[in-house]
């Protein structure tokens, strides 16, 4: 075979553009292995903060842009649309299809950072304050539940709450997979009767135990170097462990109060000292 000077080139491209190829993935590995451990934190809904006197439980209300929102009045988006949960759940009646569901969900995590079990009595509500006891009537066969609200849905037009499957088998709902309900807000259990009867309250999100998040990571060695850094200036300085499908967050907080305006007094204190992404989260 005779052998040419372009045959030797030929040649050597064909070793060198692999060569080529493996360089530039190397680059690309080493320039993203050493991006930012530092994260959004992995819940938004839990953030807290007083909402203006002026906005609206609507799903159409808007607050002015200076204003900040609690969790329960702050507007989240599903497929394009906008929700807005209610300030508070007295008085609440709806009527409407109840629907269910099961092991597509079963072992995840719910809007309120609960595991949803499919075999246990719970339900998902698209606006009322989680947390919220609500009495379920299933208007087709007369049968009654009460259970808590700890999860966001059904984001079907149409539909009002979601029940467990253990719920939608209680309702009757489980066989046929939707029914014509009543939903009617009971409030926040605070205990019982002479006669056992469990007494509601009504949810009131100003009052409870709240702390002030100042970061969230993905390496715990890097929130442990911010949670030393805060303890030095300010009491109680502790790390919330927390995982999703993305993986392990380990979210640094600070302080203790009992009193939602305090604890926004105290993140005001902290934004002013320096922390850019802080907010106040119910524990």
């Amino acid at each position: 075979m005779e052998i040419t000077f372009k045959s030797i080139i030929d040649r050597l491209l064909i070793v060198i553009t692999p060569l080529k190829h493996i360089i530039i993935t190397l680059v690309l590995l080493a320039i993203t292995g050493c991006s930012a451990t530092v994260l959004p934190d992995p819940e938004e809904a839990e953030t807290y903060s007083r909402p203006d006197s002026s906005s609206s439980s609507s799903s159409s209300s808007t607050s002015s842009s200076s204003s900040r929102r609690t969790a329960y009045t702050k507007p989240y988006k599903i497929k394009g649309k906008y929700y807005h949960p209610l300030a508070s759940s007295q008085g609440f009646v709806q009527q409407g299809i109840a629907s269910w569901y099961g092991e597509q969900f079963h072992g995840r995590k719910t809007a309120n950072g609960e595991t949803y079990n499919m075999y246990g009595v719970s339900a998902a509500h698209k606006t009322l304050p989680l947390g919220t006891w609500v009495r379920v009537y299933n208007l087709e066969n007369s049968k009654t539940l009460d259970l808590r609200i700890n999860d966001r849905g059904p984001f079907v037009t149409g539909r009002i709450i979601d029940l467990s499957y253990k719920a939608a088998q209680m309702l009757g709902v489980a066989g046929p997979g939707t029914a014509q309900v009543k939903v009617v807000a009971l409030g926040e259990a605070s205990g019982s009767d002479k006669r056992g009867n469990v007494i509601y309250k009504p949810v009131d999100y100003f009052k409870g135990n709240f702390t002030v998040q100042v970061g969230a990571f993905t390496v715990r060695a890097n929130a442990q170097k911010l949670k030393i850094k805060l303890g030095r200036k300010y009491i109680n300085s502790h790390i919330n462990e927390y995982t999703d499908a993305r993986g392990k967050f380990y979210r640094v907080r600070v302080g203790r109060f009992r009193d939602l305006d305090a604890a926004e007094r105290f993140n005001e204190e902290l934004t002013q000292a320096g922390a850019k992404n802080s907010f106040v989260v119910a524990e």
